[in-house]
């Protein structure tokens, strides 16, 4: 009987609470309802209540989290526009942080990568007008931004602590769309596949190149995640599913108000137990979490790089009456072992935006010590080794930003545009020339050599650039100048895969993975976490 009346006393609690609950919303839905009506209908000039209203609920949003978002009605078909369809631009994935433009990430082989935009670079200036502030929302973006290919737009960016604006001259381009931009053999045994986001054909593109490195003969996998932003949620489940045997835990979900949701492998999927390496850096996100984490914690493969991004927020879309959308966070992804992928935001968006700043500060992007976790936030694989959540995911083998990039003369290079003009112009005056000389793109790869007659041509673009030739700086980045140029002029006369070749020859990332993969014994030793 004790019992009984405890369990009406429950009920007669929560129906209470859910009562009070309810009364707070509906007097919060009236406060506002009755604000806009006072400004219709009492304030001193005509006022516009659309922009009003749009103006409060994105300052709304802005309090909860970083992802959060609304996207007006005109809006909605240009955010999906990277996944599913082709537009033409700068190419960039950006984020409005603050009311300021925060590079994501840089479209590879798009018009802004090559000019040398970077993750992280704020866009503060466009044609020279001030592009931040209560002004600046994705229409204020796209108009300036996105344009006919061959138009050309200057955007000023700051890059992390350093007081001058850098100003970039890009060309817009149609931006390339297909998910997936290198796939080939590295050797006669690894291949290796280069995806650029979790799009709607993702699934099938991978298994297309995955059939025709098969057939090429490879044995083990590099499945290169690196500045990969993510993408559809979907499309990370089915292409984790490649990797794990029937019924694997993929990630899951939580929120208050959503209740735990599980995703798990449905089959066996196409290569569940040859070698596999997987490369991120602190351009993967979301979906890149979601796959190194649940390949990590399964001790499915190893993963090589530095620490990811960290965002681990799931947004819903609701409709609004008017057609636009809000993207509000509902719940968190959790990796297998039950590591939460989000970094904390608990200082606000403005601190949350500088996070690839403060890794640049601290050194995390060279020494792998600098980055420590709280016990509290130790997990444990399938096989038993600790790893971390809290934020990103950290990989098993760390790998530091190459020093190669560290010169002046390099970045001015390729921020003013020298490096990439002139490799494109030398390509289209030689094109003809090369393919009759080499034949194919692998000979080419094999016995092009850049002469000084291409470095003095590279000379002289920077002069007509006004870049200021510093032969000591270029003797410090020369190998990696040297590369570079060969790798773009081979993309300028074949395809972007070809880039990739050409740079996996001094890729550290690639080149510790294929170290990894040719020795059973290391491979095996960092699985089991001795």
């Amino acid at each position: 009987m004790k019992s009984l009346k405890l369990f009406f006393v429950a009920i007669v609690c929560l129906v209470a609470m859910a009562a009070t609950a309810q009364s707070k919303a509906q007097m919060n839905a009236q406060k506002l309802g009755t604000t806009l009506y006072l400004i219709e209908n009492f304030y001193v000039d005509t006022a516009n209540l659309d922009k009003v209203t749009e103006d409060a609920i994105i300052a709304a949003l802005k309090e909860l989290d970083p992802h959060s978002a609304y996207i007006s009605k005109k809006d909605v078909e240009k955010t999906n526009e990277p996944l599913v369809g082709s537009f033409e631009g700068i190419g960039v994935t950006y984020q409005l942080i603050r009311d300021t433009i925060t590079v994501i990430s840089p479209t590879a082989g798009g018009p802004s990568e090559k000019v040398g935009i970077m993750t992280g670079d704020q866009i503060i200036k466009i044609d020279g007008e001030d592009a931040f502030g209560k002004k600046i929302d994705n229409d204020y973006v796209q108009k300036r931004l996105r344009g006919k290919k061959g138009t050309k737009v200057t955007v000023s960016v700051k890059r992390g602590s350093d007081p001058e604006l850098i100003d970039f001259e890009i060309t817009r381009d149609k931006i390339p769309l297909n998910s997936i931009n290198a796939a080939y053999m590295l050797d006669n045994h690894v291949g290796y596949i280069k995806l650029d986001r979790f799009a709607q054909e993702s699934n099938q593109e991978f298994m297309e190149a995955f059939a025709k490195l098969q057939a090429q003969g490879m044995e083990s996998l590099i499945f290169d995640l690196r500045g990969n932003t993510g993408g559809y949620l979907n499309t990370a489940i089915e292409l984790v599913d490649q990797f794990l045997t029937e019924n694997k835990l993929i990630v899951f979900t939580e929120g208050i108000h959503s209740p735990r949701q599980e995703w798990r492998s449905k089959k066996n999927g196409l290569y569940t137990a040859g070698k596999l390496v997987v490369l991120i850096d602190e351009g993967s996100a979301s979906a890149s979490e979601i796959l190194s984490g649940a390949i990590q914690d399964h001790d499915r493969g190893v993963v090589i790089g530095r620490r990811s991004f960290g965002k681990g927020l799931v947004q819903r879309p609701f409709n609004l009456p008017d057609g636009a959308v809000i993207r509000l966070t509902t719940s968190r992804y959790h990796t297998p072992s039950g590591r939460c992928i989000q970094r904390p935001y608990e200082n606000g968006v403005e601190d949350y935006a500088k996070e690839m700043e403060k890794r640049l500060k601290n050194g995390e992007y060279y020494h792998a010590d600098s980055i420590h976790f709280p016990d509290s936030l130790k997990y444990k694989t399938d096989g038993g080794r600790t790893v971390y959540g809290g934020g990103g995911i950290m990989p098993d083998i760390f790998i530091p930003v190459d020093t190669a990039y560290n010169s002046k003369l390099y970045t001015n290079l390729v921020r003013k545009g020298a490096l990439n003009r002139f490799t494109t112009d030398y390509a289209l005056k030689h094109r003809d020339a090369i393919k009759a000389q080499y034949g194919d793109f692998e000979h080419y790869n094999k016995d092009f050599v850049v002469g000084q007659d291409i470095i003095n041509g590279l000379k002289k673009a920077a002069e007509d650039a006004k870049v200021e030739w510093n032969d000591e700086q270029f003797k410090h980045s020369e190998k990696f100048i040297l590369l570079q140029m060969k790798a773009l002029i081979a993309r300028n006369v074949w395809e972007t895969q070809q880039y990739y070749q050409v740079m996996a020859s001094t890729d550290p990332g690639v080149q510790k993975a294929l170290e990894v993969l040719g020795n059973d014994k290391e491979y095996n030793s960092i699985l089991k976490g001795r």
